[in-house]
């Protein structure tokens, strides 16, 4: 008896599109929420920590292109969010996948990460070449791209590549408002201890005030073991009403979008809080925002850095630290003014990665020493932070570590 006569092949229909603004179409198929967004297009080289990631508000009005390929496999879970408040959104426009969300298999995992990317109203494409990506975002620079997921695969492409073409860029654009705290809170949770989850600090050493332009929960524990309590302001906070509160040092965070564009409010209060005395860091956005405030100008990078791989080398130390990264601008080291020295810089392309004020408790860093995710080889910034607080009130430093 004859065998039957296979059915043919069939592909299952595309119900993703990523649009780029030179009107490049890129099927794929579709995972989280329905819709679309638009943004800029980087790449992340990170192999994991990818919902930390899509939790940072650095990432705002970016969508994110992972060059590994197994993202979702560990599932999601609670403690791992980077918004300081676990109801709020990143930001993130959306998210470029090579391969399709396995089953979680990791035993912290209590949510599959595409239900958690549809709670969230984050779009996601998988079935895309990342590889091939990447090198086009590395050979022309991060384009402006729209992501569209819907399930009938019917998507009206003239009208997603206009969305692409008009969509204004980074540049210019204050993002921070729709990331920064709308008030007030104190923080006293330290990092995560295997067994244990967070413990509390409940013996502070320092009070710093740390203004939220899009600040990461790791940075918050990062300086709580490092014997602070925290009070996190609002990114418009007066630096009046920063040194009412009497802090014993101040923090930048980081943040998303254009320094130049966030600075044009939050500049003239670094500069009044630089001229305090007070101890100040800075971390990404946070270091940006101070390069401004002491004078030099900031530029948008080519590709930017994104990922937990980059080598960055420290000149207080002369170490070399692999750390993580998120960045799309930079501080350009030749309009540094006197008596401010470059304090790191990315062995990737020399641009700029830490600056400080000679005689002064002032410093801040381009990349993101909380390793969140990430090597732990910067942690030691926070020790220098509470060092220089130390110093302030006049008792003994201790080791950096």
């Amino acid at each position: 008896m004859p065998s039957p006569t296979p059915a043919p092949w069939t592909d299952a229909p595309t119900t993703a599109r990523l649009v780029l603004a030179d009107g490049t179409v890129i099927e794929g198929y579709g995972l989280g929420a329905t819709g679309t967004a638009v943004g800029e297009v980087c790449f992340n080289t990170a192999m994991t920590g990818y919902q930390e990631i899509l939790t940072d508000p650095s990432y705002a009005g970016q969508i994110i292109t992972f060059t590994f390929p197994h993202i979702g496999n560990v599932g999601t879970n609670i403690e791992d969010s980077e918004t300081s408040n676990l109801a709020s959104r990143s930001g993130v426009r959306g998210c470029v996948l090579r391969a399709d969300i396995t089953d979680p298999s990791n035993y912290r995992a209590v949510e599959h990460f595409d239900h958690w990317l549809k709670a969230r109203g984050i779009v996601a494409i998988a079935g895309v070449d990342t590889r091939a990506l990447t090198a086009l975002i590395r050979d022309k620079g991060m384009p402006n791209g729209v992501i569209a997921h819907e399930a009938s695969g019917a998507f009206d492409l003239a009208q997603l590549k206009a969305d692409a073409a008009a969509w204004p860029g980074l540049v210019g654009m204050d993002l921070v408002p729709d990331v920064t705290s709308g008030q007030s809170y104190t923080w006293d949770e330290m990092r995560w201890v295997w067994g244990k989850g967070h413990p509390r600090n409940e013996t502070p050493e320092f009070h710093v005030v740390a203004l939220d332009y899009g600040l990461k929960r790791n940075i918050l524990r990062c300086l709580a073991n490092a014997g602070c309590k925290v009070t996190v302001m609002p990114a418009k906070t007066t630096a009046e009403d920063v040194l009412a509160r009497n802090p014993d040092g101040v923090f930048l965070s980081n943040g998303p979008g254009d320094p130049a564009e966030t600075g044009k409010y939050a500049v003239p209060e670094i500069k009044k809080l630089v001229a305090s005395g007070k101890p100040v860091f800075g971390i990404c956005l946070g270091h940006q925002m101070l390069g401004l405030a002491l004078g030099a100008t900031t530029k948008k990078m080519h590709q930017g850095h994104h990922g937990a791989n980059h080598p960055v080398k420290d000149f207080t130390t002369n170490k070399v630290e692999i750390v993580s990264m998120n960045h799309g601008f930079a501080v350009d080291r030749d309009t540094l003014p006197a008596g401010v020295v470059e304090t790191h810089i990315s062995l990737f392309d020399g641009s700029n990665c830490g600056l400080a004020v000679e005689g002064k408790p002032i410093f801040s860093v381009q990349h993101h020493p909380e390793a969140s995710p990430g090597p732990q080889d910067s942690h030691y910034l926070f020790n220098r932070f509470a060092n220089f607080m130390r110093a302030d009130k006049g008792t003994s430093p201790v080791k950096e570590r």
